[in-house]
């Protein structure tokens, strides 16, 4: 599915409760829940307990007693206690906090399951924030006996110096990158659309997003791309190509000082590297989140739900999280220039009545096609196609592209002097591989031409009749949309 954010403006998210300050309990061991420090039983337990009694005084230090009957060997284990423990007086050789020789409390009632991550998340706070409470109000007391003039307070720098990110951090790259991202905002002629994400291509005001991001408004309608520091433009469509689903807007009275985003080479991603995605999920400008490269060269055929014509691409897989109102945002690299332009998500479905969200299975369009495109609809507002010059059936997963009996419209399958017919293919080959790339259907043949250009010399490899053969092919073009 797309990922243009359509009719959401009045649906509010449900609150998420706060995430506890002290580090939760461990769902293995609920029952691992320290307190303060207790010496294990020996044999002055009965002095000790003599001691603590209510009401009685307790001397200090207390009285030397004679060595045990039974004298610990060297080396055993666990060794005896230190009277006072040595970080309940600021000291550093005490045992930290969840340590394994902590006594367990006794186990908790369970719950019925059943109440959800809500739920859950609400428990661990509760007990998370009673445990700090807990060690907090010991650990000061027990400083404070010793010194009155303590304090268990530290203060954070307030050094503005300390407050710069570094550039090659997450954070400086969104502080970089977001004053270069536009939220749009596409009304058709009845008051109907959705938000996008678009960001500057060119200082001359050029927003590079997705095509059906603005196709609502393309013909007649109004176009907005509002900025991070509030400033809205309207903005005109330069160009779309639906096939790659890329469209290119000019912002009305842009400007000056705009500032492109850096082009990155999507050719030489690699899987695993981190990626930075910045958008509007939602209608929620502004947003960045965080993922890696998870595949390369994926097929996806997506579209917007409209009816309209498929897009096709070889993509960019991400686990970032991406949802409806991302599309047209850019996808960045660690070092914050763009690699794709997000534009689709893989969803489980969903009843009709709310938009699916991420499940962490995002797409983006490879930023090599869509520079390409975008060069195109600025020249000439309309794209060009690489093609091969034949008609190839849309069935999913048929072990490859099937060149069709008969071509749309009741055109010839292979066209007549066309690419393929030039290469020698015919009605019924099964083409199975893209120079490299395996080709499981019609579709990720479509998206694999679509990476190239007019003009570029391929190798394709088909069967017929149970034989396989390999032909040589110069690709040739189609302009427009048809």
């Amino acid at each position: 599915m797309s990922t243009e954010n359509e009719g959401n403006e009045g649906t509010a998210a449900p609150a998420v409760p706060s995430v506890p300050s002290a580090p939760p309990v461990p769902a293995a061991a609920p029952e691992g829940t320290p307190g303060p420090p207790s010496a294990p039983a020996g044999p002055d337990s009965s002095d000790a307990a003599a001691a603590q009694q209510p009401g009685q005084a307790m001397d200090w230090p207390p009285p030397q007693h004679a060595p045990s009957a039974h004298p610990q060997p060297a080396g055993a284990w666990p060794p005896p206690p230190p009277a006072v423990p040595a970080y309940a007086q600021g000291g550093g050789g005490g045992p930290v906090w969840g340590a394994a020789n902590q006594q367990p409390a006794p186990e908790a009632p369970r719950k019925p399951r059943g109440s959800g991550l809500v739920a859950a998340v609400a428990v661990a706070a509760l007990v998370a924030g009673g445990i700090g409470g807990a060690l907090g109000y010991w650990a000061a007391d027990r400083n404070d006996s010793g010194n009155s003039s303590g304090s268990t307070t530290v203060t954070a720098s307030t050094n503005p110096q300390a407050l710069k990110r570094d550039p090659g951090t997450v954070a400086g790259v969104a502080a970089r990158a977001l004053p270069s991202v536009v939220t749009i905002d596409a009304q058709n002629g009845d008051g109907e659309g959705g938000t996008g994400t678009g960001f500057v291509y060119d200082k001359e005001g050029h927003i590079l997003t997705n095509n059906h991001v603005v196709a609502s408004a393309a013909n007649s309608g109004q176009l907005t791309a509002t900025f991070s520091n509030g400033k809205k433009y309207d903005a005109e469509v330069v160009g779309r190509a639906e096939g790659y689903d890329v469209a290119v807007l000019k912002l009305k009275n842009a400007p000056s000082g705009l500032a492109p985003l850096a082009l990155g080479n999507s050719d030489q991603v690699a899987v695993g590297d981190s990626t930075i995605a910045i958008g509007a999920p939602f209608g929620l400008s502004n947003t960045v989140t965080t993922g890696i490269i998870s595949a390369k060269n994926r097929p996806v055929a997506s579209g917007d739900g409209s009816g309209g014509s498929n897009s096709y691409m070889s993509a960019l897989q991400t686990d970032a999280s991406i949802n409806p109102g991302n599309s047209g945002g850019p996808l960045l690299d660690a070092g914050g220039a763009v690699i794709g332009i997000n534009s689709a998500i893989q969803s489980t479905g969903s009843s009709g009545q709310a938009q699916a969200g991420s499940i962490g299975l995002g797409f983006a369009i490879p930023i090599n096609q869509a520079e390409n495109v975008a060069q195109q609809l600025i020249k000439t507002g309309q794209p060009v196609y690489p093609v091969i010059g034949a008609t190839v059936t849309m069935d999913e997963k048929t072990g490859g592209a099937v060149i069709s009996e008969q071509g749309s419209g009741g055109t010839p399958p292979v066209s007549p002097d066309g690419p393929a017919a030039k290469a020698g293919l015919k009605a019924g080959d099964v083409i199975t591989k893209f120079n490299q790339t395996v080709i499981d259907s019609g579709p990720t043949l479509i998206g694999e031409i679509w990476t190239h250009k007019p003009g570029d010399k391929v190798t394709l490899t088909y069967k017929r009749d149970g034989k396989v053969s390999t032909a040589e092919v110069t690709l040739g073009e189609r302009k427009g949309d048809s």
